[in-house]
């Protein structure tokens, strides 16, 4: 029986694969285990998991020539802003290849950016659909941006650009407004951007009253680097700050999920603190406004009362005129009432003390003598008890003419 040394039959599978697979073809799959080495080749694994389970289904060895990889790479990361690493999903033009030494793998020649972007856009909606029926998609957009955001709690790299840029816009505004800047550092690309962007807003979240507004930017990374900006673990912390965020994260493409939960989003680092500086410009001109309006209704108001007075002095020379005269006419008025009434008050007197006059001549002593009366005396006083007298007492007797004297015996 012939047998067959292990190149033999791996340069016979090669030959069996090279005619029956000879094209090159479209597959679909997710990279894993993306890596470069010194010579500028790119190795990486193609995988294909369940869609229910998460289960391996499939996997293959994948390579990119380096001449093929330095084309490949900057037109996938510029068309979908996507880094080209694992855990993407990519339609990938590949030729079936079998080494002796090497064994089964995939040659990539092409890569379709469009799939991927399709997939990104997929998972994007997911994030925002479950955020959407847990009710938070729009909580941070309904917080009211503050009148005065002044106290600006910033989410960057302190060595990025956008972020220099940020503050220099902020410091040296033609306003001259102040603001109070703090950074809460955070890698922004990279595969720990989502945990690095979490303990950020942990920290300022536990300091929360301390600060107006968050702005979080990235200006001056890599384009490609945006798919930390796309989980829904960080889409649900943003969404549900206590702080209105602002997002200027700086890229051209379609908003990221975290773009689509923030409070607002600009496109780069140098318009979110053009944003802010707007917000107090308009404050600014609000209250320069009404101070321009306090003063003209001030002026108006004193205008109108100087108008008035001058209108009462000259009409008081006539109205103190007018209120002598009818002072006058009313006291010519009260004087006669008093004199009438004083008249009429001295006859009901005198009329009163002739009657009184008739009544005490009526009962004065003489007119009871006259009547034919006497009165007995005894040393000057009336006798009106003949009990008062004892024998001897002279007595006096005075008549209507006359007077007689007698002895009580």
């Amino acid at each position: 029986m012939s047998s067959l040394t292990l190149y033999e039959l791996n340069a016979l599978v090669r030959r069996g694969l090279e005619q029956c697979l000879p094209d090159e073809y479209w597959i679909q799959a997710e990279l894993s285990d993306v890596r470069t080495n010194a010579s500028g080749h790119c190795y990486l694994e193609f995988v294909q998991k369940d869609a229910r389970s998460g289960q391996l289904v499939a996997k293959a060895r994948g390579m990119i020539w380096s001449g093929t990889y330095r084309m490949l790479r900057p037109y996938f990361e510029k068309s979908t802003g996507q880094a080209f690493t694992s855990g993407i999903k990519v339609l990938v033009k590949v030729g079936v290849e079998f080494h002796e030494l090497y064994g089964y793998s995939l040659n990539v020649r092409d890569i379709d950016p469009a799939y991927t972007l399709g997939d990104m856009a997929r998972r994007r909606r997911e994030i925002l659909l479950q955020l959407e029926q847990e009710g938070v998609l729009t909580l941070n957009k309904e917080l009211d941006m503050p009148i005065l955001p002044q106290r600006v709690a910033v989410v960057s790299s302190a060595t990025a650009a956008g972020y220099g840029d940020f503050c220099h816009q902020l410091e040296h505004n033609s306003r001259g407004f102040h603001f109070r800047i703090e950074l809460f550092p955070a890698l922004m690309q990279g595969n720990q951007v989502e945990r690095s962007l979490l303990a950020a807003l942990d920290s300022i979240n536990a300091r929360a009253d301390e600060f107006d507004v968050v702005v979080i930017i990235r200006g001056g990374g890599a384009t490609s680097d945006l798919s930390g900006f796309d989980t829904y673990l960080l889409a649900a912390a943003c969404a549900q700050f206590p702080l209105p965020i602002i997002t200027g994260i700086g890229h051209e493409r379609d908003d990221t999920v975290l773009d689509a939960v923030a409070h607002t989003r600009v496109k780069t680092p140098t318009a979110a603190a053009e944003l802010l500086i707007g917000r107090m410009a308009e404050a600014a001109d609000r209250l320069a406004d009404l101070a321009a309006r306090l003063r003209q209704g001030a002026y108006a108001l004193l205008e109108s009362e100087r108008l008035r007075l001058t209108t009462l002095r000259t009409r008081l020379p006539s109205s103190a005129r007018r209120r002598l005269a009818d002072a006058r006419l009313a006291l010519l008025a009260a004087s006669k009432d008093l004199q009438q009434a004083t008249r009429t008050l001295l006859a009901r007197q005198r009329h009163r003390l002739e009657l009184l006059g008739q009544r005490v001549a009526d009962a004065s002593p003489q007119r009871l003598l006259a009547r034919g009366y006497s009165i007995t005396l005894k040393e000057g006083k009336a006798v009106t008890d003949a009990r008062q007298l004892q024998p001897g007492d002279t007595l006096v007797t005075r008549f209507a003419q006359g007077e007689a004297e007698s002895v009580v015996q």
